[in-house]
C-alpha cells in the first residue's frame, strides 16, 4: 500500500507538473519575447505592448484566465515544441516553414519589412544591401529575406537575439542596416530622432505578412482563441487598442477576409 502511495504521489507531480506548463481550465501560460516595442516591451518590469493589450481583450471575451510570461524569442518556440504553454503570441508572422511545426490563429496584424540605415547612406534599391553588413533577428522573416538576396548564412549578416540589440549595433556602427517589421522600425525612429535614420522597403521581396498567436499543432484552444478574436475584431475593441498605439484607424476588413 506504501509503495502505491508513493508511486499515485509521483503520478500527480507529473500531472501538475504538465499542467502548470501548459496551461489548464484555470490558466493558460502564454509565451512572448518582451523585446519588441511596441507590440510587446517591459516598462518598470511590466510587459506591455499592442499584443499584451490584444491578448488580454480575447482571453476576456474568450473567458479564460491565463499568464503571460517573458520567454524570449527562440525558447518561445521551443516551449511550444514541448507542450509546455498554451501558446506564443511576440509579432510571430504566419510562414510555410512555420506552419509545418505550429497552427496559427486568424491574423490579428498585417505587417511588411523595412530596411532602416543612417540617412548618409544611399539605398534605392534591395541590390544596394550588397557590400553592407546587415542586422536581423535570428530566426525572423527579416532574416529570411535578407538571405534570399545574399545567400544563407552570408557573412555580412549578424543575427541578434533580440530585435532591440540589432539597432544597438546600428546604433555603434557594427552593422549599416537593420532589416525588421515596420511598426517596429518606425517606433524605433520616432523615439531615436537623433540617430537620423531613414527607411527602405522593396514590395516584390518584401511582402505582407500577418501576425498570429502561434500553438502546439492540435492545440484545441485555436477554435476558443479564433471565435474570441474575431469578436473582439467586430466590437470595435480591437480598433480601439490600435489606435491607442499606432494613433490611426486600422484595416479590419483585410484581417477578417483572411480569418479561416
Amino acid at each position: 500500500m506504501k509503495l502505491m502511495k508513493v508511486l499515485f504521489a509521483a503520478m500527480m507531480v507529473g500531472v501538475l507538473a504538465i499542467a502548470a506548463g501548459c496551461g489548464n481550465n484555470d490558466k493558460i501560460v502564454v509565451a512572448t519575447d518582451a523585446a519588441f516595442a511596441p507590440f510587446e516591451y517591459l516598462d518598470k518590469g511590466e510587459i506591455v505592448g499592442f499584443d499584451v493589450d490584444i491578448l488580454e481583450a480575447v482571453m476576456a471575451e474568450a473567458g479564460l484566465e491565463y499568464e503571460l510570461k517573458n520567454t524570449g524569442w527562440d525558447p518561445l518556440f521551443a516551449a511550444l515544441d514541448d507542450n509546455q504553454v498554451g501558446f506564443g503570441i511576440s509579432g510571430i508572422s504566419i510562414t510555410p516553414d512555420r506552419m509545418e511545426s505550429y497552427d496559427f490563429s486568424n491574423p490579428y496584424f498585417e505587417s511588411k519589412l523595412l530596411a532602416v540605415f543612417p540617412e548618409s547612406l544611399k539605398i534605392s534599391g534591395m541590390q544596394d544591401l550588397a557590400g553592407l553588413k546587415i542586422g536581423v533577428q535570428n530566426g525572423t522573416t527579416g532574416q529570411e529575406a535578407v538571405e534570399k538576396i545574399l545567400g544563407k548564412n552570408h557573412s555580412a549578416i549578424s543575427k541578434y537575439d533580440s530585435t532591440a540589440l540589432a539597432f544597438m549595433s546600428l546604433k555603434a556602427g557594427n552593422v549599416d542596416v537593420v532589416v525588421t517589421d515596420n511598426t517596429v522600425a518606425e517606433e524605433y525612429i520616432k523615439n531615436n530622432p537623433n540617430d537620423k535614420l531613414q527607411t527602405y522597403t522593396d514590395p516584390t521581396l518584401f511582402a505582407p505578412e500577418y501576425y498570429a498567436m502561434a500553438f502546439p499543432k492540435g492545440s484545441e484552444l485555436k477554435a476558443d482563441i479564433d471565435a474570441a478574436l474575431q469578436k473582439v475584431i467586430e466590437s470595435g475593441k480591437y480598433a480601439e487598442i490600435f489606435e491607442k498605439w499606432f494613433g490611426y484607424a486600422p484595416n479590419t476588413e483585410v484581417l477578417l477576409q483572411k480569418a479561416e
